[in-house]
């Protein structure tokens, strides 16, 4: 027996951001927290955001990878205004920021008990301040997933908090948002959003539709990225890719692999984007699972463009103008051993195809350095 559920109210498309103010009303948001960070803040996309939320209060003490500390600050703030509700705003650090701020404002434990590893999601009830999310940009799909991930002070590991209670309750996805995305940012979370759904349509387990899903949203990385490469203002490839973010989002639930397990000690230890992280490492272990999975592999290679996934992988990054080895981005070849034990103690790579050792973890950073 399976049991599955999918995410929440979803108003996509460009001008829905527009219908912030009605969604406030609806739910009878008061004051709510403006959670996002301090770099969108300066920026157009924000005072946009804030004429049609008037009432909120802003909190912008998010760092790109949100930490423990900037959950209680968050908390703290939220209590401080006399808050009601949670508005998060921005890329997959404000919006994943958000709802762990929203966990905590009713739920007393320290985030490490909360951490999905050892079935902290059970710890997770209903109880929770209304939520509604606004993504800025088209990469974690953060804003209509059931999922926080944040560095803890005790371990600096990110550590994911999960449960379908973490939901919004409104997601108003506007593409419009993303047009001033810088190239980087384009690239580092375009293939962030790709390697979602790759990831989701290789793990193991039983779920044909997060699969569809999945091959559906690489589909539309391989058309999409590329014309955002050539035209970064163009309506309808950046739409193309919010749409292929929230359906990476709603794939992962089945699961993830090797390579954000290899990905999330970079951003933590070196503070290498995310996404970029992904993009380089999953040529690497898409060589490594090949034969598990050699049937889905060849899918997606065809899916991408071919010969093999690999090959279209690399090839794609370098169109997006991301560098194919780990020590262009500064990682110390005598680190990859530390970074090996953190990737092993990272949950994703429990439902990679091929089984991984640490020292399978290694060997993958080595081959990627």
């Amino acid at each position: 027996m399976h049991r599955f559920s999918f995410p929440t109210a979803i108003v996509f498309g460009p001008g829905a951001v527009a219908e912030l103010p009605g969604e406030c009303e609806r739910r009878g948001l008061k004051r709510p927290l403006l959670v996002t960070d301090r770099g969108l803040r300066r920026t157009p996309v924000f005072d946009r955001v804030q004429q049609l939320a008037p009432h909120a209060v802003v909190f912008d003490a998010v760092d790109p990878n949100p930490t423990e500390q900037n959950v209680i600050d968050g908390v703290a703030a939220y209590r401080a205004a006399g808050c009601d509700s949670i508005i998060a705003l921005g890329g997959g650090s404000p919006l994943d920021a958000g709802k762990a701020i929203r966990l905590k404002v009713t739920h007393p434990r320290p985030l490490a008990e909360y951490d999905d590893l050892i079935g902290g999601d059970a710890l997770i009830t209903s109880d929770l301040p209304p939520l509604i999310a606004l993504a800025t940009t088209s990469g974690t799909g953060s804003e209509v997933g059931r999922s926080a991930v944040i560095t803890l002070a005790a371990t600096n590991r990110k550590t994911v908090i999960f449960s379908p209670h973490l939901i919004a309750g409104v997601v108003l996805n506007d593409p419009e948002l993303t047009l001033g995305l810088p190239a980087s940012v384009t690239a580092g979370t375009g293939m962030d959003a790709l390697t979602h759904n790759f990831e989701a349509y290789v793990a193991k387990g039983y779920h044909p539709i997060c699969d569809g899903i999945g091959l559906a949203g690489v589909k539309l990385c391989a058309e999409h990225l590329p014309r955002l490469a050539r035209d970064p203002r163009n309506l309808e490839a950046r739409t193309g890719m919010m749409m292929a973010s929230m359906m990476g989002a709603i794939a992962f639930q089945k699961g993830l692999g090797a390579t954000h397990s290899l990905a999330h000690p970079l951003s933590s230890e070196f503070a290498m984007h995310h996404g970029t992280a992904n993009a380089v490492l999953l040529p690497a272990v898409i060589d490594f699972n090949f034969d598990t999975v050699a049937g889905r592999m060849h899918e997606l290679g065809e899916v991408l463009g071919g010969p093999d996934a690999a090959s279209a992988i690399r090839r794609l990054n370098g169109l997006l103008g991301i560098a194919p080895r780990l020590r262009d981005y500064g990682i110390p070849k005598e680190a990859l051993a530390s970074l090996a034990a953190k990737a092993f103690e990272d949950g994703c790579h429990q439902l990679n195809p091929r089984p991984c050792t640490e020292a399978d973890l290694r060997d993958l950073y080595m081959n990627t350095w």
